[in-house]
């Protein structure tokens, strides 16, 4: 069972930046895949964001490509998401989450954290 936990969501402005944080509790973190979901009310939960095991390989959506950064230290079994130039349609709760391989689907992903909301004003 692996037990994701988010951290760093919040209120910012049009412009701002923030960093998500997503500490994993499973020893063999470094095997699995992850990807940062987002969810606006009233929507479909979405990919932000992935990354492969190692590092080596991302995926990211056309919306916010050339803004978001994914990246992952897996000595701290921590996956990041920084987040620049961010935009009142960035506003969602975001989900980082565990996979067994690159995916963009929701239903491939195992493990799920509890989300963090992400606001940002215009």
């Amino acid at each position: 069972q692996v037990q994701l936990v988010e951290s760093g969501g919040g209120l910012v402005q049009a412009g701002d930046s923030l960093r998500l944080s997503c500490a994993a509790s499973e020893r063999s973190f470094r095997n699995v895949f992850m990807g940062w979901f987002r969810q606006a009310p009233g929507k479909e939960r979405e990919v932000a964001a992935g990354i492969s095991w190692g590092g080596g390989t991302t995926d990211y959506a056309t919306s916010v490509k050339g803004r978001f950064t994914i990246s992952r230290d897996n000595t701290k079994s921590t996956v990041y998401l920084q987040m620049n130039s961010l935009k009142p349609e960035d506003t969602a709760v975001y989900y980082c989450a565990a996979a067994r391989f690159l995916s963009r689907a929701t239903n491939d992903y195992n493990y799920w954290g509890q989300g963090t909301q992400v606001t940002v004003s215009s």
